[in-house]
């Protein structure tokens, strides 16, 4: 039997019918506005968790972290579609008691009212019916629930958030620098043909003709007294001369290469950075004499 110490387990366990399937996750518990006790649960159904159903917590078990009921899988998907919206009135808990075949008993004057997926404990308001009061330690680990009812004793709380100590933390953003390598550019060489004029001096020579006379001698008379005494008669003489021939070659003149070096220079930066400030305001508390 599922009583008012078990919501806090009960909210987020993992429903599963009586064959030990999973039917999906409990979201919420529903209080009997009489007595006070759980009454219904609600399970998360549906491919994506969107469909709340109702299912009773008259016959279910908990065991860890697994709350097990008496009803197969498609019997709980296929119940009646009630929006889980904080109340049921008795309309709707008859519904579902014929659904689920349990006796109805004294649900046609009561109403159920949900404790919208926290742990509640119940107070009696001035007419009597029970109202459900969330508890600040849902969903917290038992560790955690005991240093939240450890820290419930001490001086002062937290009004923003959850009560801490008697001191409050001041904090402030404080700017680090450093840098980082970033690529900022390329640089690359390009090799490309350039035609120019070069213009170099060459020495050259040739032949020229002139006329050389010599005297008869013995020594040619034999050679001039070869040819007829009055003739005409040529003779030709083959003329060279140099010209500049011009012949080109290729060869290699230089290596080049891109080289980098690291040059520091200082740069100024700049941003907003915040603080706390902690300060006393008016409130109900009067001073002591040590205040004053």
């Amino acid at each position: 039997m599922i009583t008012e110490q078990d919501i806090t387990s009960v909210i987020g366990s993992t429903a599963v019918d009586s064959d030990g399937d999973k039917i999906g996750n409990v979201s919420e518990v529903y209080l009997d506005d009489q007595s006070g006790r759980p009454e219904w649960a609600t399970v998360k159904t549906g491919m994506f968790g969107t469909r709340e159903t109702f299912i009773p917590l008259a016959q279910a078990e908990l065991s860890g972290e697994s709350l097990r009921f008496p009803y197969d899988k498609a019997m709980v998907k296929d119940a009646p579609k009630i929006e889980a919206e904080g109340h049921l009135s008795p309309a709707e808990e008859r519904e579902l008691y014929r659904y689920y075949g349990i006796a109805e008993g004294t649900a046609d004057n009561r109403d159920t009212q949900t404790t919208d997926t926290r742990t509640t404990d119940t107070r009696t308001t001035d007419g009597g019916i029970t109202a459900p009061r969330p508890d600040r330690s849902a969903g917290l680990t038992g560790d955690q629930r005991e240093d939240r009812r450890d820290a419930a004793g001490t001086v002062g709380h937290d009004t923003s958030g959850p009560t801490t100590d008697d001191a409050m933390t001041r904090s402030e953003e404080r700017l680090t620098v450093g840098t980082e390598a970033t690529e900022v550019g390329r640089a690359r060489l390009r090799k490309h043909v350039v035609t120019e004029n070069v213009t170099r001096t060459v020495p050259v020579s040739h032949e020229e003709v002139r006329v050389e006379r010599e005297p008869i001698t013995d020594a040619n008379r034999d050679d001039a007294m070869a040819g007829g005494a009055l003739t005409e008669e040529e003779h030709e003489v083959t003329l060279h001369a140099e010209r500049p021939v011009v012949a080109k070659e290729t060869v290699p003149v230089e290596r080049v290469r891109l080289a980098t070096e690291t040059v520091t220079e200082q740069q100024t930066v700049d941003a907003e950075v915040a603080h706390e400030e902690i300060e006393q305001v008016e409130g109900d508390a009067r001073p002591t004499d040590r205040d004053r």
